[in-house]
């Protein structure tokens, strides 16, 4: 039996050639217009397959999924201090801005003014809160949180109330303070 016919022996077709036109009109055509035409006979296959999909899983019932029964993230984000919790800082600013994280996580986030009707604190209002009359200090920690914002997010930042205010919630403003209170110790501030 010759090896072409023998039944275990592969042969090999020639690859299918577009028909439609002659070989050296092929030939002639730009990389880019031979991407084109492959783009376009892809997108034909991608719509028949679609189509075909469609008609194939008609019949199978589905209903709407909420995404809250599928992703669950734990609350809070960021890890919680307890208010009884030791200073990680020993430098005075950067006591104040640990502290002053710990009472906006504790009272809840605000915008708008420095103290909310429902106890809540923006950036500065926690600063105040726990810098207890001490306005040097008070102006101090406000400095490193300005410095802290500028580093993260550029220098267009105003100010320590205008970068509050630009937020829908409180998690950007307490990182903030975690980061401020990390420079301030690294400055021995």
């Amino acid at each position: 039996m010759p090896a072409s016919l023998h039944p275990h022996h592969a042969t090999r077709q020639a690859p299918p050639t577009d028909t439609s036109r002659p070989a050296s009109d092929r030939s002639n055509l730009s990389l880019e217009a031979r991407l084109a035409a492959v783009d376009a006979a892809m997108s034909v296959r991608l719509d028949e397959a679609a189509v075909a999909y469609e008609v194939r899983t008609a019949h199978i019932p589905t209903e709407p999924v909420d995404v809250a029964d599928v992703v669950t993230v734990p609350l809070p984000l960021t890890p919680t201090l307890t208010p009884s919790a030791p200073q990680t800082y020993s430098t005075p600013v950067a006591a104040l801005l640990e502290r002053a994280h710990r009472r906006m996580e504790a009272d809840g986030w605000c915008a708008g003014a420095l103290v909310d009707d429902d106890g809540a604190v923006c950036l500065l209002g926690a600063i105040r809160a726990e810098a207890a009359g001490d306005r040097g200090l008070e102006a101090d920690a406000a400095r490193v949180v300005l410095e802290a914002i500028h580093r993260r997010f550029g220098d267009d930042i105003e100010s320590v109330p205008a970068f509050n205010d630009a937020f829908g919630s409180g998690r950007t403003p307490l990182r903030m303070l975690d980061e401020a209170a990390s420079l301030a110790d690294a400055k021995g501030l």
